[in-house]
């Protein structure tokens, strides 16, 4: 939420980059408030319940924040590539028309993934209480305690995820193998040092989410530790990086946010 203030308090961060980065702590926010609350309230209470329509409200929304972060962290790729490798042309290929777009297009793309999974979800029969194996509900955990045929919803589960995964992974290795070879042909130490550090706290962020949600999507389901842990690594432990590996990492945010907590504190 500081992210998304500093950045709409100051003019010099509206900007692509910022505009993104704008949407992926929106995106992290809301990712964090599906599951965290409820499994901070599991952790505290002896009987952790959940009924089938919140669990399937939470399976609605992580979808929805998950499908749109994989999109968002895919176009940020492409705007690291077309600033690095075509810097001259960065105002025409990335007009305000063009980011708005891929924006809206990777909230349109989480949500066209949910509105395909989620109501087929909504048919399986839950015949009594089950132990689901993690701290939050996620599709492949309730297809094993579903009593219903769930070969129809695997299908669509399998047709819908892997495409979006694969595609926006694809993007963003390419757009990095071609971000690498300009950099390596920058003849100047100085120039590449800064070309690398512009692209260091995106990859980070790339190689924590897509690593562990990859992980926890195409292993198969047990329930075991190692499913627990890819859970909370892309659900809680990425959202709650991103905007210290951002700020930390990025110079601008930092001067913004010193600028920002010191006119706040002159208030006082």
């Amino acid at each position: 939420m500081t992210m998304m203030l500093v950045i709409r308090a100051h003019a010099h961060l509206h900007t692509p980059m910022y505009f993104f980065l704008n949407h992926l702590s929106f995106s992290d926010l809301c990712f964090s408030s599906v599951t965290v609350p409820k499994m901070l309230e599991n952790l505290l209470s002896k009987r952790k319940t959940i009924s089938v329509e919140s669990c399937l409200a939470q399976v609605f929304f992580v979808f929805i924040t998950a499908g749109t972060e994989a999109c968002l962290l895919s176009v940020m790729a492409y705007d690291r590539y077309v600033a690095i490798c075509h810097p001259l042309l960065y105002g025409q290929m990335m007009s305000t028309q063009r980011y708005v777009q891929l924006v809206w297009g990777s909230w349109s793309l989480g949500i066209l993934d949910t509105l395909i999974n989620v109501p087929l979800a909504t048919k399986m029969d839950f015949c009594d209480t089950h132990i689901i194996p993690h701290y939050s509900c996620e599709l492949p955990s309730l297809f094993l305690l579903s009593c219903s045929d769930v070969s129809t919803n695997l299908t669509v589960m399998f047709c819908s995820l892997v495409p979006h995964g694969l595609v926006t992974s694809l993007s963003i290795f390419l757009s990095y193998a071609r971000i690498v070879s300009t950099i390596l042909s920058i003849t100047s130490t100085s120039g590449r040092s800064k070309a690398f550090s512009t692209c260091s706290s995106h990859l980070t962020t790339v190689i924590l989410f897509y690593g562990s949600g990859f992980l926890r999507y195409l292993m198969p389901t047990s329930g075991s530790s190692l499913e627990l842990i890819f859970s909370v690594q892309y659900g809680v432990v990425t959202p709650m990086l991103n905007p210290l590996i951002y700020s930390l990492k990025n110079k601008e945010v930092k001067a913004a946010l010193k600028r920002t907590l010191g006119k706040y504190f002159q208030c006082f």
